[in-house]
């Protein structure tokens, strides 16, 4: 049997068989248990959370166990635990559904929670396998079969907007089938079966069931046959809501009522719905019980269905729940206990008693536990008795020395000495002694309790504590101050990619306080060290994003914590981007100029997709570029396109770029590597020209190109006024270029040229007629009156008359420059040496005869280094250290931000420039010496003046090489 009633007669123990440390109290103490729970399953839904919590000292730990086995969650990585929460990760139906308890314990024991069944709410996809055509005559009767996919949790069948129940069709709920009780013309088309899961709100879509109405034949009449009917004998328990489902399959239309076998009529609450398809019963009744018919009929005959409906009193549950539980207890040494708990339920609950959660053996102190059951459930109630003898004694746990509360909120003061048996409680406020009024209470267990606190009720509290083994007290400061609170809050926003904002938080708290504030990021704290894209702001409370990306989406909270209390706010932010990149891009229907293209969608990304665009490339293409399309423009919800206008036995790549409101998103992955169908070349070739080459040469060039296996080009030509063409043939695809040789040919002989495709398939058109003219002779006159100059160290000007009309370039002999006027500078000489130099003329044919040489000596190089150094004052102006040379000029550089340069030589030490108040400049600086130019200030940069400033003052002061003793600083003019 079992018992709902424990005695036990306490064993004397010494007290130093119990700990004695501040932070061990009391056993475990449930304050959240488990419950039984249905979780939806989604694709979103990768975590889930079954909670427990129990409060302890010291804090207990946790473990849990399903179906009666101990779960070891550091080896099994889908149990993860967060406190005393058991969390789930990546749950699957079948693996983590079952019956979990949750076990607390700490150094005073051990005690289980209630069971509790976990379950997951899931649907799973329809076959995509294609369904058969079903061909009936009309006139007949069809059943479409649903069959839904695998699911748990509440589900119903969705009619599709072309099979609505009516008189002559019907849905049953029960089997997901669609019954066409008589079938008509217009009952041709496809069938698709949806089925919806209640608590995930997922909808899922058979694959189309085709039907096809034949018209061949008589139409055939037929009496009512009930093809959707109801159990002969149901069980309905009270408060319950039962529907009956009747339907009949005929020809005519059969008509459906329902009744009362004996008679009776139907109770009023009934709902006949469905076109009399559907009885529902709300609120079963004893009375409601009986036989129920359905009766169909037409012209040709009736039929009837009935069942019973009992009313099921076993089935009607009281929950089970306490009505007596457990209290701690903590006894006196040699006294005596007694512990009842009584539950109350239906079926009668039957009672065990755990201790340490296992079935009892009565050893005095521990964590005792009363289970009570029946076949629907079992509740847990545990207490924990302790046996101890002594005064009160507040070492371990005295009154805490310092209460900070905020003004109109409410304090509990513990005065918890240890002692035993208990001690009788007194409060004391400096030296008065309190009693209970409206606003303060001193509790059984003797706590003090004061609510709605004012300032005036700060200041010393005193608990004294008295048992029959002497007394003792402890004291304590009750310190009130001003309430925390958020009065600018940040605000739910959406954002776009890219964009910065603000999310205030501002608060008004008492002014003795240093309020904190943390700022977490979809339920952490934001590392502002370690993010770059959070900053707070506004005397550090208010946070910045900058820059916005996708992952910033999400939940933002304000927290403000003061010594006294905790305030926060939330917001929620979503962030608007550029559609993710399409997936699952497949290319079919391959034809010589078209491509049928189809994809998956990516994410969105808060905006919707507006269009998409297709790109494609080849081996000959640069990058990657957009096609033609059908249609012209692909909408955002078509997933499919036809490419057009594409090159025959050409290899394509082709990618889907997405497009919404925000901007242009990543491409696709690109497709598989496909090559169009071979064709003939339709395509003449293009760019056909030519001209150049040696003396005897017809140079003939086109544009490249490809179209099928076997592909070459055909190349003709004729001499301007002939009429027979010279042809030859070239096999290599990537040719696009031909020369003719013939050593006859008359120089700058004119020539009319056309060049054709063909390829395995056939030949193609030729291009148009174009003039081409061959090679003429090289130059035969030198150019004459060639002079020079040094201009540096390391450069040389050579300048020359031009030669006769029919040289096309000048060019100097040894180290050649290819230059296309009459001047040239050669940069990259040495020093102090002597350069011959000659002149001759080039053109395509070759080149001409050398000039006579001209002999050139460089400048000698500078001995030592031009440094210039810029300083900029506030005074507008600059001021250089130079190492000391022989500085004949200074350059002066001066460009805005519009792009003008202006240069400025001047053999002064000093310059004035006027310059616009609205612009910013750039000035550089080279000094000039025999040797060429000295290396460069470097840029300083003069930001935009107002009016007052309009005259620039730079002024060079040149020392001694390391002789900065001597630094001369000069002042503004």
């Amino acid at each position: 049997g079992s018992s709902k009633t424990l005695l036990l007669s306490v064993t004397p123990l010494p007290l130093s068989s119990f700990p004695v440390s501040e932070n061990t109290r009391h056993g475990p103490v449930f304050t959240q248990e488990p419950s039984d729970s249905i979780f939806p399953l989604s694709a979103d839904d990768n975590q889930v959370f079954i909670n427990c919590k129990a409060k302890g000292n010291p804090p207990p730990h946790y473990r849990w166990k399903v179906d009666g086995r101990e779960i070891d969650t550091k080896s099994d990585l889908n149990y993860s635990l967060i406190e005393g929460n058991l969390l789930i990760n990546n749950p699957h139906v079948i693996n983590h559904g079952g019956v979990y308890q949750c076990i607390a314990t700490n150094t005073f024991g051990t005690i289980v929670s209630r069971e509790a069944k976990v379950q997951f709410a899931f649907l799973q996809n329809f076959s995509r396998k294609s369904r058969n055509t079903v061909s009936v005559r009309e006139g007949q009767a069809v059943v479409l079969l649903c069959g839904p996919p695998p699911h748990y949790g509440g589900t119903v069948l969705c009619p599709n907007s072309s099979a609505l129940s009516d008189a002559r069709r019907f849905i049953s709920q029960r089997t997901g089938n669609l019954y066409i009780a008589k079938v008509e013309a217009s009952d041709a088309g496809n069938y698709t079966c949806a089925v919806r899961n209640i608590m995930t709100n997922a909808t899922v879509f058979s694959s189309p069931t085709p039907v096809v109405v034949r018209r061949d034949g008589k139409h055939p009449r037929f009496a009512p046959a009930i093809e959707v009917q109801f159990s002969d004998t149901l069980h309905i328990s009270k408060g319950s809501s039962v529907k009956l489902e009747c339907f009949a399959l005929g020809n005519p239309v059969p008509s459906i009522s329902w009744r009362r076998a004996d008679g009776n009529p139907l109770p009023g609450k009934i709902k006949i719905n469905h076109s009399s398809g559907v009885l529902e019963i709300p609120y079963f009744r004893p009375e409601d019980a009986g036989v129920y018919e359905c009766v169909a009929e037409n012209s040709r005959g009736r039929n009837v269905a009935r069942g019973q409906l009992i009313f099921h009193s076993k089935n009607y549950v009281e929950h089970l729940h306490w009505a007596q539980t457990l209290k701690d207890a903590e006894m006196a040494i040699g006294a005596n206990l007694q512990w009842e708990c009584k539950a109350v339920g239906k079926p009668r609950p039957t009672y065990r008693w755990l201790k340490n959660g296992e079935l009892i053996s009565l050893l005095d102190a521990g964590m005792y536990q009363c289970v009570s059951e029946n076949e629907h459930g079992a509740i847990y109630a545990s207490a924990e008795l302790k046996v101890v003898a002594s005064p009160p004694d507040f070492t371990r746990r005295p009154v805490k020395k310092s209460t900070v509360i905020q003004r109109g909120g409410e304090v509990v003061l513990e005065c918890r000495p240890h002692a035993s048996p208990r001690a009788t409680i007194s409060w004391f406020r400096g030296g008065e002694l309190l009693k209970d009024t409206k606003r303060q209470t001193i509790m059984e267990d003797g706590t003090l309790r004061i609510t709605n606190i004012s300032k005036s009720d700060g200041g010393r509290f005193t608990c004294v504590a008295r048992n029959r083994f002497g007394a003792s007290s402890s004291t304590g400061m009750l310190v009130v101050k001003e309430p925390t609170k958020i009065i600018v809050t940040p605000l739910s926003l959406d954002a776009t990619v890219g964009q910065s904002l603000v999310l205030p938080c501002e608060v008004s708290s008492d002014s003795s306080l240093s309020p904190i504030f943390k700022w977490f990021f979809n339920g952490k704290a934001i590392d502002f060290s370690r993010q770059e894209h959070f900053e707070m702001i506004g005397g550090v409370c208010d946070l910045m994003v900058r820059n916005i990306q996708l992952k910033h989406s999400g939940k933002y909270v304000c927290m403000v914590q003061t010594e006294v209390d905790t305030v926060s706010a939330a917001a929620d932010l979503i962030v608007r981007g550029p559609p993710g990149a399409p997936e699952d891009l497949v290319v079919t229907d391959i034809t010589e100029a078209t491509v049928q293209l189809s994809w998956s969608s990516g994410p969105d990304n808060h905006s919707p997709v507006t269009m998409y665009m297709v790109q494609a490339r080849t081996p000959f293409s640069i990058g990657w570029q957009t096609v033609r399309t059908v249609p012209d423009s692909v909408p955002g919800q078509m997933m499919h396109a036809t490419v057009k206008d594409l090159n025959p036995w050409v290899d394509y790549e082709f990618r889907v770029v997405a497009i919404n409101s925000v901007g242009v998103g990543e491409p696709s992955m690109p497709s598989k590597q496909i090559r169009t169908k071979a064709a003939v070349p339709k395509v003449a070739p293009v760019n056909v020209s030519g001209g150049g080459g040696a003396r005897g040469e017809l140079v003939i060039m086109w544009e490249e190109q490809q179209s099928g296996e076997d592909f070459g080009y055909v190349v003709a030509f004729r001499p301007l006024g002939s009429n027979t063409w010279i042809q030859t043939v070239l096999a290599s695809p990537d040719a696009s270029r031909y020369i003719y040789r013939n050593d006859s040919m008359a120089p700058l002989s004119h020539f009319e040229v056309k060049v054709g495709v063909y390829n395995s398939l056939g030949e193609g058109r030729f291009s148009h007629v174009v003039k081409v003219v061959s090679a003429g002779e090289e130059p035969s006159e030198a150019p004459s009156r060639v002079w020079g100059r040094s201009v540096s160290a390391s450069e040389i000007e050579v300048f020359w008359e031009a030669v006769p009309p029919g040289s096309r370039s000048g060019q100097s002999e040894a180290d050649r420059v290819r230059v296309v006027s009459t001047t040239a500078r050669l940069s990259g000489l040495k020093g102090n040496t002597v350069y011959q130099i000659s002149v001759s003329a080039q053109n395509s044919a070759g080149l001409g005869p050398c000039s006579h040489a001209l002999n050139i000596t460089t400048k000698k190089p500078r001995k030592s280094t031009h440094e210039i150094m810029i300083y900029f004052t506030f005074f507008l102006t600059i001021y250089l250290k130079l190492q000391c040379a022989t500085v004949s000029d200074f350059v002066v550089y001066r460009q805005n931000w519009h792009g003008r340069t202006t240069v400025l030589e001047t053999n002064k030490t000093s310059v004035e420039l006027q310059i616009s108040s609205g612009e910013d400049y750039l000035i550089e600086i080279k000094a000039l010496t025999e040797g060429g130019d000295g290396t460069s200030s470097g840029p300083i940069r003069i930001p935009k003046m107002s009016s007052k400033f309009q005259t620039l003052s730079i002024r060079p002061c040149c020392v001694p090489s390391m002789d900065l003793d001597r630094l001369k600083w000069c002042s503004a003019t």
